[in-house]
């Protein structure tokens, strides 16, 4: 038998986004706007729609106007249900 590749305790990252910080002020939790685009059902442009996500932040690494990944975790209080996986730029 072969020993399992990846021992961390860690969960398979499922649902990774990137976006924008838009606000670091709380500890521990930082406010992420995600920007993408659909198309309209009837005329076929595509519109450009925001949603913002709080994410968990540890280590408060994400500063305001960073660029970042993250991912869908475990409910952590009432709004955060997302976690920083890394901080692109």
């Amino acid at each position: 038998m072969t020993e399992q590749a990846n021992t961390t305790s860690r969960k398979p990252l499922v649902g990774i986004m990137t976006g924008i910080v838009v606000s670091d002020k709380r500890d521990k939790t930082s406010t992420v706007e995600v920007s993408y685009r659909i198309k309209h059902a009837k005329y076929g442009k595509y519109l450009r729609r925001t949603t913002r996500y709080h994410v968990h932040d540890p280590e408060n690494q994400a500063k305001e106007g960073n660029t970042v990944e993250i991912a869908r975790c475990r409910p952590i209080s009432k709004t955060k249900n997302w976690r920083l996986v890394r901080v692109v730029n």
